[in-house]
């Protein structure tokens, strides 16, 4: 299973940074690669929702589970179904004095038959490539809008 992780720090207080992130159907406004984001459930505690995004004008698609933890300012996620065979990691908010320490951890697992290590770095590169591409969709929304 391969791991990408990305960060950036938004000038931008945690709570406005931590209800964006939350809200995640709003994300296809801002975040070009992605589709759509439809919620199929919403709970206290988390989400389940269903995400169309585009890697190289190829549609991926995939249920995801969200559980947020507004005291910590975490949501650990992960696939339901999709066409990953494994997709889950975390988002990570923390205050710091220049703004939101904003992580994005993902850890995935893709099966391509016959896909050798040259397509399994390039997968980890797009996927790195996007974790990268979220944050800073996030950072823009978050900071033009100040």
């Amino acid at each position: 299973m391969a791991s990408v992780e990305a960060s950036t720090v938004i000038q931008a207080p945690l709570e406005r940074v931590y209800a964006l992130a939350k809200d995640v159907e709003r994300f296809p406004e801002f975040m070009p690669d992605l589709e759509s984001v439809t919620v199929l459930e919403r709970t206290h505690a988390g989400t389940v929702t269903e995400w169309v995004g585009l890697v190289q004008g190829r549609k991926i698609r995939w249920v995801e589970e969200d559980h947020w933890d507004d005291g910590a300012h975490r949501c650990v996620f992960r696939q339901r179904s999709g066409d990953f065979t494994r997709y889950e990691g975390e988002w990570r908010f923390d205050a710091t004095p220049a703004g939101t320490q904003t992580t994005m951890r993902v850890e995935f697992e893709l099966d391509i038959p016959l896909a050798g290590p040259l397509l399994s770095n390039l997968v980890r590169f797009l996927m790195r490539k996007n974790c990268e591409s979220m944050l800073a969709a996030l950072k823009r929304q978050l900071e033009e809008v100040a």
